[in-house]
């Protein structure tokens, strides 16, 4: 069967390209080799441990803060299943609306497994089904990625978990051990933290998140603190002993620990491994990824591939518009031609951050001259009605012109919160926009204008 485009994967990149191609009337496949459309960002990763959070959130009573008299502990005799339900629900409701948008663009969704023939050229098998052979004219990777597995890490074992096994525990353990302290790994850290378990977060590294403003990078890290979290960083795992009663772990230090289980985060490779790319004349990197340029082309013209296949930034936002854009350029539709060049970021641990833009750290390795204005949750009556007096907001700035070149936020409603900012940088505005707009009373957005007051009063000061 031939058509104008095939699409591999049928994740947030493999949908939105799909959709944005048959919307300007091209014949669209997509060809996905899992029993459900969606991708890692519904099926395994970003929708079902987000909405694990939420629910944590909830059945620790973690979120009341001890409001109202409610001291948070989780609730006892919690199951998996109780812990599941939720998130078990919110994947079924959108993975229905995904099978919908397909449908709705008339676009034909090819079940089995997908591997090149040749450049043009899909050979799909399916077990108990003849194969098919697609041919496209344009052809969309949108595979995503799998976790690294390093071979010296024994996933054999059942209590020795990769981020898309760790949500099938069949029960909660009282201590597991997070190796790696990426964004996965925090966020399953603190997640696990507010049920109750024990966690020993476990990294190489010298600090949390290097890509966060070091000011909230070190927040998160007292917020573990306060969760009971054991911190390790600068250390690692220098050999796994399976042990009748637990996996212990010699680390690199000389010290060792015994716990139930572990989750090792240890980054993500392209997913291209079936597809047989060497006959469409592709290969990975050296970091097991797709080299695409600016309009996601691969070195054969009209293959393209967009998303975690191609690797950073890798966030489920990031790969709709790659893939939006690849496939305008690829029928020359005259539409969107690039991804914005700033994104907001948010890391979903307890609490959320968000991030758009310059950091502290980027302005001095640039040589820009900046300033710097702070909110405190604490200070704003959202914060204090909810609860949350650890939050903070912080814009970095241009000295002298107040143009905003950074936001920051740690708390509640973060991930929302950004996007405000997110508008003023996009639109090349100063911090005078916050302090002339009229913001909502009592809202979190409130700290925007006096995280710009705190900005002015600091240029004033350096004015004077």
């Amino acid at each position: 069967m031939d058509y104008d485009l095939l699409v591999i994967g049928a994740g947030p990149a493999g949908e939105k390209g799909a959709a944005q191609a048959a919307y300007f009337g091209k014949r669209v496949a997509v060809i996905e080799r899992e029993p459900h459309p969606g991708g890692a960002g519904i099926n395994t990763g970003t929708v079902p441990s987000k909405t694990l959070r939420e629910t944590a959130l909830y059945f620790s009573g973690l979120s009341q803060r001890g409001l109202y008299g409610i001291d948070y502990q989780v609730k006892t005799n919690l199951t998996v299943r109780e812990l599941m339900y939720r998130q078990q629900e919110v994947v079924r409701s959108l993975r229905h609306v995904v099978t919908e948008n397909i449908d709705r663009h008339k676009i034909d969704l090819i079940n089995g497994r997908a591997v090149f023939e040749d450049a043009h050229t899909v050979r799909v098998t399916r077990e108990g089904q003849p194969d098919r052979r697609l041919q496209g004219d344009v052809i969309l990777i949108a595979t995503g990625s799998v976790p690294t597995r390093p071979e010296d890490i024994p996933f054999t074992d059942p209590r020795v978990h990769d981020s898309d096994e760790v949500l099938e525990l069949e029960r909660l353990p009282r201590t597991i051990a997070v190796i790696g302290a990426g964004v996965i790994g925090c966020e399953y850290t603190t997640i696990f933290a507010a049920l109750g378990i024990k966690v020993s977060l476990i990294d190489g590294r010298d600090r949390l998140l290097a890509f966060l403003d070091a000011e909230l990078a070190e927040q998160l890290r007292l917020q573990m603190g306060f969760l009971g979290v054991d911190l390790r960083l600068k250390e690692g795992v220098t050999r796994y002993v399976l042990e009748p009663d637990g996996v212990g772990l010699e680390l690199k230090s000389g010290h060792s620990l015994v716990v139930d289980q572990v989750l090792v985060a240890a980054g993500r490779v392209a997913n291209v491994q079936d597809l047989a790319i060497d006959r469409a004349g592709l290969a990975v990197n050296a970091r097991g990824l797709l080299t695409v340029n600016e309009r996601y082309q691969t070195a054969v013209p009209h293959i393209y591939a967009a998303g975690d296949v191609i690797g950073f930034p890798a966030l489920c936002a990031t790969s709709m518009e790659q893939a939006r854009v690849a496939m305008v350029h690829a029928f020359d539709l005259k539409y969107k031609t690039r991804v914005a060049p700033i994104f907001p970021l948010a890391i979903y641990t307890i609490p959320e951050l968000a991030m758009a833009g310059e950091t502290e750290e980027s302005c001095r390795e640039k040589g820009i001259d900046y300033c710097v204005g702070r909110a405190q949750y604490r200070e704003n009556a959202r914060g204090q009605i909810a609860g949350d007096l650890g939050g903070q907001l912080k814009l970095v700035f241009r000295y002298p012109d107040k143009r905003l070149l950074g936001v920051h936020i740690i708390g509640e409603s973060a991930s929302e919160l950004v996007h405000v900012g997110l508008m003023v940088l996009h639109a090349g505005g100063t911090i005078d926009t916050f302090i002339d707009v009229v913001f909502n009373y009592p809202t979190f957005g409130e700290t925007y204008k006096y995280a710009a007051y705190d900005g002015l009063q600091a240029v004033q000061a350096r004015s004077s």
